[in-house]
């Protein structure tokens, strides 16, 4: 190749390394914002069904947005993190300004966005040259839910929080049974935890009875009777405080949790107003309790 495609690469370099170093003072207090995906992180939490061999085909290099194994080697936008990958990087840019036609790369597509197997430098190249598309061999992983092209890995965990929250209102019609549209998490597999409690409250009930209760009326009897009486002892205990960032009903499984690993340990008399407690006081089991009179009233009114 000659020195002029040479010199030019080079500097093409400098000026993609000038642009990350840019970006990353600009989101220097939000350094999730550039951060380039990571794949095994994403398919973690979106959790595809099967993969596919997709064949060749022509991708949109906007919807390329993260790699298997060099996402910490580019920023979000594909720009060069370091000063090490020059050497490799230039000569992927000498043979595109050289018109030399190299080998499709390889890619995972998963929620309609793309991740790189092998070509994470000439995806850098062409993001860096204005390139629209590029030739690719795709394997693609089943995924009901559907990303955009900006996504970061926190508005990655609100979509799928999201997708979560819409399948369980509509296959169980929470919010038409109980008026409530507010049952929020703030990390994903919570309504899975929710419809398992319900499911549970259910078993205990037709313990009693001799016909079978429908779902329904199972929701509406777990709502009344454990999840409205535990989100007044954390009203009462202003927990919402302590914890801002989290959900009552964050808060809600939380303390089921404990209070299931309570009873495991010391039996099934411990009332679920110690396994409150320790959210602010680990060190309080068995102390008398202010939250024990509280949600005693609770349940006698």
């Amino acid at each position: 190749m000659s020195v002029f495609y040479h010199n030019q690469a080079e500097e093409d370099f400098n000026r993609a390394r000038n642009k990350a170093v840019v970006n990353e003072i600009q989101n220097f207090l939000y350094p999730d914002k550039r951060k380039l995906l990571s794949f095994n992180d994403v398919k973690k939490i979106l959790k595809p069904k099967n993969e596919v061999y997709a064949g060749m085909q022509t991708v949109p290099i906007e919807k390329i947005v993260g790699s298997e194994g060099r996402y910490q080697d580019f920023d979000n936008h594909f720009l060069p993190r370091t000063n090490m990958l020059k050497a490799r990087w230039a000569r992927v840019d000498e043979a595109h300004l050289s018109d030399i036609v190299l080998p499709p790369i390889q890619l995972y597509e998963i929620g309609g966005l793309y991740f790189v197997r092998d070509g994470n430098h000439r995806v850098s190249v062409a993001k860096t040259q204005g390139v629209d598309f590029i030739d690719a061999e795709v394997i693609s992983l089943k995924s009901e839910i559907q990303l955009r092209p900006h996504v970061t890995p926190q508005n990655l965990l609100s979509e799928v929080i999201k997708y979560e929250k819409r399948i369980f209102y509509a296959e169980t019609q929470f919010g038409d049974l109980t008026e409530d549209w507010h049952l929020d998490f703030t990390s994903p597999g919570q309504y899975d935890v929710i419809y398992n409690h319900i499911l549970g409250h259910k078993y205990f009930i037709n313990e009693k009875q001799s016909e079978e209760i429908p779902f329904s009326d199972a929701l509406i009897s777990w709502y009344n009777k454990v999840y409205t009486p535990v989100l007044h002892v954390i009203r009462h205990a202003k927990l919402l405080k302590r914890f801002k960032d989290r959900t009552p009903s964050d808060l809600y499984v939380w303390i089921i949790k404990q209070w299931d690993e309570l009873k495991a340990k010391y039996g099934e008399d411990v009332p679920i107003d110690e396994a409150t407690r320790t959210l602010t006081d680990p060190d309080s089991l068995r102390k008398p309790s202010l939250f024990g009179r509280i949600f005693k009233k609770i349940f006698q009114t």
